[in-house]
């Protein structure tokens, strides 16, 4: 079900690299507001408008992409150009943090696409000046994870720093310390209703990307703060789905259009997440325990009309398994028997899980307008990154399937050649 999808920011690494040294870095502060902390403050607002906006469905994704795009290469260039502000100090140095934590998107509609869907093939890096601004290696941003996780022991009460250091680990997939740095920043604002979503949803791909027990709690909290937030009811309804109570998933997701316009591009996708749920209210046995799910299965899994996934495993060649570290990159996809070598459908992991159990569907789907189910048959891969860059480089090592029909299970992928 391609019904929700996370807006994960293109340039969320290259943000971090640029706009958390200033963070973390020490000096004297400047009487009055300089010109660059001005301009973030501008910036920090129209980045929240354009959230604002795309929440309520007046943009779609793909203006909220352009337009953040936009904001996020104005503010970098004016950080660039004010060089004659560097003893301006900390007091910049924050408000430059600040942004980023504004400028990364709060709304992810399903849980476990917060890893699996990596639009960023979507857009395909958005150009040549967007790529070389914002080039940044997973060692770099580790090395600045670290650098701010030793900054907070020594700024405890800094919630902005915690929820940065949560995101910062959010992105290195450490989900377990991005769910510790949350409960830090909750302890010190736990009246934020996105801030509690958020939290929910790290914790909950801390365990297994499980919504039962601490997380569900944490999303009602949020709830009983905001009735209406967007994410909350989204993780909410998610829940409620995974334990097949398809009416109480009804009853969040409505919810959504009460605050979503009519005509917008999110209440397309709840009325379509609304649709299956209730179709498959109508099955028998529709209100029975969930089956026990395979080792390995995402646990924000759900229901698959038969026909419309691909499964199997992904193996490495031993000869290739010394080259990997456990934090490369991984990603399986399908892309068409026939046609471009763009994927259809996506998921992303890390090598640490190998052999690792799959399954794409429709939920996975790089594209609203093109849905696995679909298609007739497909090849299945498997890449790992040392980068991580959505883009196959050189160096990475990667497997193919033979062509395989569209409701295939037990595929076997094997990793076992170099990308030239």
């Amino acid at each position: 079900m391609a019904a929700f999808w996370v807006t994960v920011g293109l340039l969320v690494a290259g943000a971090l690299l640029l706009l958390l040294p200033p963070l973390l870095r020490r000096g004297a502060r400047a009487p009055g507001v300089s010109r660059k902390a001005t301009n973030v403050t501008v910036y920090r607002d129209q980045l929240r408008e354009l959230e604002q906006d795309l929440a309520a469905g007046v943009l779609s994704r793909e203006g909220y992409e352009e337009a953040k795009r936009e904001i996020e290469l104005r503010l970098l260039e004016d950080v660039g150009d004010a060089a004659g502000d560097a003893r301006e100090g900390g007091a910049a140095g924050r408000n430059a943090a600040v942004i980023v934590g504004a400028a990364i998107p709060v709304i992810a509609f399903m849980l476990y696409f917060t890893v699996g869907n990596f639009q960023v093939l979507v857009t395909g890096v958005a150009g040549a000046r967007t790529q070389e601004a914002h080039s940044v290696t997973e060692e770099q941003i580790r090395e600045m994870a670290g650098r701010l996780a030793a900054r907070m022991e020594k700024e405890p009460e800094n919630v902005e720093g915690w929820i940065m250091l949560a995101r910062t680990y959010n992105v290195l997939g450490r989900f377990d310390a991005a769910a510790r740095a949350y409960a830090n920043a909750v302890a010190r604002s736990g009246s934020n209703a996105v801030l509690l979503a958020d939290y929910a949803d790290a914790l909950a791909m801390a365990q297994g990307r499980r919504l039962e027990g601490e997380p569900e709690k944490i999303i009602q909290r949020a709830l009983t703060i905001d009735p209406r937030n967007v994410k909350a009811l989204a993780l909410a309804g998610t829940a409620a789905f995974e334990r097949r109570d398809y009416a109480g998933a009804v009853g969040y997701w409505e919810r959504i259009l009460q605050v979503a316009p009519d005509d917008s591009e999110i209440a397309q996708s709840v009325r379509a997440s609304i649709t299956e749920a209730t179709n498959l209210a109508k099955q028998p046995g529709a209100g029975a325990a969930p089956v026990a799910r395979a080792k390995g299965a995402s646990a924000g899994d759900k229901p698959q009309a038969a026909g419309g996934a691909v499964s199997g495993v992904v193996q490495i060649e031993p000869a290739l398994a010394a080259r990997v570290a456990p934090t490369d990159t991984l990603f399986v996809f399908a892309r068409a028997e026939d046609g471009p070598r763009m994927p259809i459908a996506i998921l992303r992991a890390q090598a640490k899980d190998l052999p690792l159990k799959f399954t794409l569907d429709d939920r996975s789907a790089m594209s609203s307008g093109v849905a696995l189910s679909s298609q007739k048959r497909v090849i299945v891969g498997a890449r790992i990154s040392k980068t991580g860059s959505a883009n196959p480089q050189p160096g990475d090592l990667e497997g193919l399937s033979a062509p395989v029909d569209v409701g295939s299970t037990s595929i076997a992928v094997v990793i076992n050649a170099e990308t030239k």
